[in-house]
């Protein structure tokens, strides 16, 4: 299952050290704004102890662990929705985006430029989301005139319903609230889905903050962004991008000791990109063997077909059964055989809502 997550933030407020911290990888990085043009792409692994515990019961040939796309996106100035600076160009990534995670600056620097000349995150959360917002009712005005003479003529009911949703949103924006405030039922968002509305992607609030602030009580204006997050329905993780940089290119041994120095169990991306993985409504299923464990990504609330077919198409249309156990229930039997003899296993159909942790095997016949 391909999913993308849309890295997002004013000019210079750490994303693309971020992003290489992340993915390993060396994407440009300046202390002045738009040195990002076209957006990097990378896959980043996500970290699950349940794995590790799997392959030391399994012993595989082969690891593969589930994944995101991470896309780290230019800055988006002000204006960026009337196409000034890079505007149009990069919402376009937004766009495509599933959900975005927004970095905010909090770390002072004085060889890092601050487009705005001062450090101020909840302001800097207001100007990005006001351009979003702005991105997005200038999509509604476009739409709404047409879709309007179609629903006042009651010949369309899927155009009423339509122009009801969109009329709701536009007033919700107009507040300069962003969509996802109004909690839009799963019948009414699929109905607008086709929109892609920025403001209505999930979001998380990284606060990019200095290596002294790290283990530091909040301040006020984090509470006041943590506040605003929980409102919305969003999350917040706090995270020193440079340090996690700096903790990435390192050796195991010495990553465990500059950890420990810092107080700190394990990487901040950990937790990162775990929430990026909660905040897309994703679970994970294994499968396992000698030649392989495999972590598979699923949507929240699919059933064993659907589960299936993200393996292989062909295992959803020739689905029969589905073989299960709990994660909890193998690593109580300790092995595969003990499971079986306790009566752990279990035969699910078509029906069965799978459950995250589940070890799977798929009965099929095409």
């Amino acid at each position: 299952m391909s999913l993308k997550v849309g890295i997002v933030g004013l000019p210079n407020v750490g994303k693309t050290t971020l992003f290489n911290a992340m993915t390993g990888l060396d994407a440009p990085v300046s202390s002045f704004p738009y040195t990002t043009i076209d957006a990097n792409v990378g896959v980043v692994s996500v970290p699950d102890e349940r794995l590790d515990r799997l392959v030391e019961i399994y012993k595989p040939k082969k690891v593969v662990p589930a994944s995101i796309e991470f896309v780290d996106i230019a800055g988006i100035g002000a204006g960026a929705s009337k196409g000034e600076g890079l505007g149009n160009q990069f919402l376009v990534s937004v766009r495509e985006s599933d959900a975005l995670v927004h970095v905010v600056r909090c770390f002072k620097s004085s060889e890092v430029i601050s487009e705005s000349g001062k450090i101020a995150p909840y302001e800097d959360i207001e100007s990005l989301n006001l351009e979003l917002i702005f991105a997005d009712i200038e999509v509604i005005e476009k739409r709404i005139p047409k879709l309007k003479k179609k629903a006042d003529s009651k010949t369309d009911p899927e155009s009423v319903k339509e122009y009801e949703i969109l009329k709701r949103c536009y007033d919700t924006l107009k507040e300069m609230h962003p969509i996802r405030d109004l909690h839009l039922p799963l019948d009414e968002e699929k109905i607008i889905r086709a929109y892609s509305f920025l403001t209505m992607k999930p979001i998380l609030y990284c606060l990019n903050i200095s290596e002294s602030d790290i283990n530091k009580e909040d301040s006020s204006e984090i509470k006041q962004i943590k506040e605003m997050a929980e409102k919305e329905g969003s999350k917040v993780v706090m995270i020193s991008a440079e340090i996690e940089y700096e903790i990435s290119r390192l050796s195991l041994e010495d990553k465990k000791m500059f950890l420990e120095e810092l107080g700190l169990s394990r990487p901040g991306l950990n937790e990162m990109v775990k929430a990026s993985y909660d905040l897309l409504g994703l679970e994970t299923i294994f499968t396992c063997g000698e030649k392989d464990c495999h972590a598979w990504t699923y949507k929240k609330g699919m059933k064993a077909p659907q589960v299936a077919g993200v393996i292989h198409t062909d295992f959803e249309k020739g689905f029969i059964k589905a073989e299960i156990i709990g994660y909890e229930d193998l690593i109580k039997a300790g092995s595969e055989q003990k499971a079986k003899e306790l009566n752990y296993f279990r035969l699910e159909g078509k029906e069965y809502l799978v459950k995250d942790g589940d070890i799977v095997h798929f009965r099929f016949n095409l």
